[in-house]
Formats: C-alpha cells, sequence, structure tokens
C-alpha cells in the first residue's frame, strides 16, 4: 500500500511512499527495544541534557519545518513557525524540569528508608494526528525520553514527510538510534504492532472512534495507554464579560489552524442579554480573517487538511441549517483549488444539531444562547466530550466556582485554551484519559514503583 503526502492547498501529490513490510516493522521495533536498554541506564541529568539539545536542531531549521508542516497538511505559515517554537520550548522545559519530577520522593514509614522511584517503562508506540504534526509529537517525546524510554512514531498518514522529518531531527541532535523510529504504516498494523512484547504501552491524540479501538487493543494485552481524543470545547460568555476581549479571542479560538483543533472553542455559549452584542463583534472580527494560500504570511485560514474532512464539515454545517440553524457567515466551500471552506458562523443552534453535538474540525462556530448561566453551565456539560473550556466574567470570584462546575480536562477563565509544558493536559468522557505535560504527564510512561528497605519496627501496616 502507498502512503501519500498530498499539498491541501494545491491538491498536487508530493511524494510517495511505500507501505514499511513486516520485515522493515520488526527492525524498527527492535532497534527501539535496543536503544531502551541502554537509554534506560542512562543517568536522567543525561537524558535530560541530550533531550535539550533538541531544540537546537528545531531552531535552527525552523524555516524548513514549518515549510513542511504547511505544505504536508495546510497550517498557515506563521501558525507553522510558532508550532516549531513550542516544540523547542517544550524539549528545554523537560531538559530543565524532568530531573527534579523524576526525583525519588522520601516517604516516611516505620522503615529504615522508604521512597517512590519513577523507572522508565520502555517502548511506547506514539499514534499521532496531523493537525498539529510536530508538537504533538513533541508534546509527548520529549518527557517520555527525559522519563528513560524509547518511541516508535506511527504518524497520520497524510503527513508522513513530517514524520520521518521527526527522526531525523532526533538523529541530528545525537539522541541514541532508535530513540525514536518512524513506522510508515497504515491502521490495519496497529493491532499487531501493540500485541508486539517489545511495545509496552501506547499513547494516542486522535478521535473517539480511533480511541475506542486502540484502547480495546491495548486492553487485551494489559498495556498502558494515554489518549488525547475527541472534543467539543464549550466558550461560554456571560452577560458581565468584557465583549471586545471575548470576541477578538474567540475568533483565534475558533479558528487558529483552520479550525482544526482538538481544543479549539467549538460551541459559543452566550447569556442572552448580551447575545446579539457578542454576535456582532465575534462576526466583524471573523469576517477580518485572510483565506488563502498558507504560505502567504498575511493568511489566518488555509485549507483543511484534506477533501474528505471538508466534505464532512459540510454536511454538519448543511444538516444544521435544515434544522434551523442560521448561517451568519460563510457556509460553503470557496469556488477555488485546494480543500478549503469558508469562515462560518451559525447562530440559534439547538442541542440536536451536529454543529452542537459532532465534533467539528474546521472553521465553523456555532452560537447557542443561554437564558441565563445556570443554563449556560448546564448546555456547556450536555456534550460526550470533556476536554477544554473557556469560561468569560468579570467576577472572579463567581468563576472559581463556576469552573469546579464544568465537566472538562482545563478550564480558562478570561483566556484563549491552549496547551502548555507547565500544565497537564488531556480530557474526560469521550475526550479520553491519562495526562500529557507537566509533572502528571512525565510520570505518565513510569512505573511508580514503592521501595522499602528494612528492618524496621513491626506495626499493623506490616501485617497487610
Amino acid at each position: 500500500m502507498a502512503i501519500h503526502s498530498i499539498n491541501p492547498a494545491t491538491e498536487e501529490l508530493v511524494e510517495t511512499f511505500h507501505e514499511a513490510t513486516p520485515e522493515q516493522i520488526d527492525a524498527i521495533l527492535g532497534s527501539a527495544h535496543d536503544a531502551f536498554r541502554a537509554w534506560s541506564c542512562t543517568p536522567v541529568e543525561e537524558r535530560a541534557r541530550r533531550v535539550g539539545a533538541l531544540a537546537a536542531v528545531l531552531r535552527s531549521s525552523k524555516d524548513r519545518w514549518a515549510t513542511l508542516i504547511t505544505s504536508e497538511m495546510g497550517k498557515p505559515i506563521v501558525e507553522a513557525e510558532a508550532e516549531v517554537e513550542k516544540c523547542a520550548w517544550n524539549c528545554e522545559y523537560f531538559a530543565a524540569n524532568g530531573p527534579r519530577f523524576l526525583a525519588d520522593e522520601p516517604v516516611p514509614t516505620e522503615a529504615r528508608e522508604s521512597y517512590v522511584a519513577f523507572d522508565p517503562l520502555g517502548v511506547v508506540l506514539a499514534i499521532m494526528p496531523w493537525n498539529f504534526p510536530f508538537w504533538q509529537v513533541f508534546r509527548f517525546l520529549a518527557p517520555a525520553l527525559v522519563a528513560g524510554n524509547t518511541a516508535v512514531l506511527k504518524h497520520a498518514s497524510n503527513v508522513p514527510r513530517c514524520a520521518l522529518a521527526i527522526e531525523e531531527i532526533v538523529r541530528r541532535a545525537g539522541l541514541p538510534d532508535g530513540a525514536l523510529r518512524a513506522l510508515l504504516v497504515g491502521n490495519e498494523v496497529v493491532d499487531s504492532i501493540l500485541g508486539d512484547p517489545r511495545v509496552v504501552a501506547v499513547t494516542l491524540t486522535g478521535s473517539s472512534a480511533a480511541g475506542e479501538k486502540v484502547a480495546a487493543a491495548a486492553g487485551r494485552r494489559i498495556k498502558k495507554q494515554v489518549l488525547e481524543l475527541g472534543g467539543s470545547d464549550p466558550f461560554i460568555i456571560l452577560a458581565d464579560a468584557d465583549l471586545d476581549a471575548a470576541a477578538a479571542t474567540a475568533a483565534r479560538a475558533r479558528y487558529q489552524n483552520s479550525g482544526q483543533s482538538c481544543i479549539a472553542a467549538k460551541r459559543f455559549i452566550v447569556e442572552e442579554a448580551v447575545a446579539d452584542a457578542f454576535l456582532d463583534r465575534f462576526t466583524a472580527a471573523v469576517r477580518s480573517l485572510r483565506v488563502g494560500d498558507p504560505m502567504e504570511r498575511t493568511t489566518n485560514v488555509g485549507p483543511l487538511a484534506r477533501a474528505d474532512l471538508r466534505d464532512e464539515l459540510a454536511r454538519q454545517v448543511e444538516s444544521s441549517r435544515a434544522r434551523g440553524g442560521r448561517v451568519v457567515l460563510g457556509g460553503a466551500a470557496p469556488a477555488r483549488r485546494g480543500f478549503f471552506y469558508q469562515p462560518t458562523i451559525l447562530d440559534g443552534v439547538q442541542p440536536d444539531m451536529p454543529v452542537f453535538r459532532e465534533e467539528t474540525f474546521g472553521p465553523v462556530a456555532a452560537v447557542i444562547r443561554a437564558r441565563d448561566a445556570e443554563a449556560a453551565i448546564a448546555l456547556a456539560n450536555d456534550s460526550e466530550y470533556g476536554l477544554g473550556a473557556a469560561l468569560w466574567t468579570a467576577d472572579v470570584d463567581r468563576a472559581k466556582a463556576l469552573v469546579r462546575r464544568i465537566e472538562a480536562g482545563s478550564v480558562f477563565v478570561n483566556g484563549l485554551v491552549a496547551s502548555d509544558p507547565r500544565l497537564p493536559f488531556g480530557g474526560i468522557k469521550r475526550s479520553g484519559y491519562g495526562r500529557e505535560l507537566g509533572i502528571f504527564g512525565i510520570r505518565e510512561f513510569t512505573n511508580i514503583k514503592t521501595i522499602w528497605i528494612g528492618p524496621a519496627v513491626q506495626s499493623a501496616a506490616q501485617t497487610e
């Protein structure tokens, strides 16, 4: 089976790759497993230093990597450059903080000495998506490597050149051969790879449907999983919010990466008293966005990554319109080459419409009117997803109480929801489980090991 790299802005076939053979897969897994044996025994400070070197390689060729991202999945070039820079920051952060996060933690007991250690697990299979083709790999990879693991990367099939570039970056940074190996394979071989005893865990960022399959396959083998899945993030605007700031942030939150983000705001839930005023400001902000060639620095919205994604988005909009949703802006694919879709706003959205109930992966915003704050929170939680959420209000004390009631892995008050190396990232419900980033993320792929050293004074605890 061939794997194709297609430029979504021009629909041009850029390069074709042959899928890895069973023999090549076996060799790649063997390389990662052999690398783990030595890498796991390397002192954590040295592992951290070498992961920090990834940042220099990323920055030294930032233009090259950003151009690759844009040409392969359509991200506007300015955002692609920012993605590369964020990857470098992430590597630096875990290089600086990883040894502290992984240090033994003493726990006073009756023992002469007792503590918790964080040992690496082994080879982790990383199944990654195309929408942030560098960031979502390095988000996992930097902490996993510092922790002493190695990885094999099964990237999305429409970004094979990005997958190979990441393998090159790891090699250029001087990490061991096999620290990260790219597997150019289709989804149909994931089950067999998970069944290989050299693979001890899996991390997946992707759709909830993909998460179901991978969780089932890993669960049959009792292998650790971290799943970061879909989202239909609410962006809640209460009546006392700063509407100018909310509308400006809303435009970024929905339309960055051409709307192709799991943590993009998707459902804009507005108290009825300010709904018209917000909608006016939001529409003006979205209307000012420039759709065009993603290689041009003035472009805000580029193409979707694939034709089928554009067609699915069009279906969701048309079905919602048929059920009473009012198209305020956009609502169609422009007549041009490439997988483009107009920045779109639908007002009067109800919970039975696809743009409310389903994840919309593209430049479409659903505006939902709520009678009051209580109704807004109920609407926000009326979703099978629970990844991120934003709450806008001038009353911070009230916000601190309300955020506890919002069902999401993260809630940002008066700001843009974003991942940050310093903070744990992940979801609940059908948005997945486990965490990436921060101290919690680096420990996900470790054996949290209790170590007890005697002799000790006899206690009731020792009879359990």
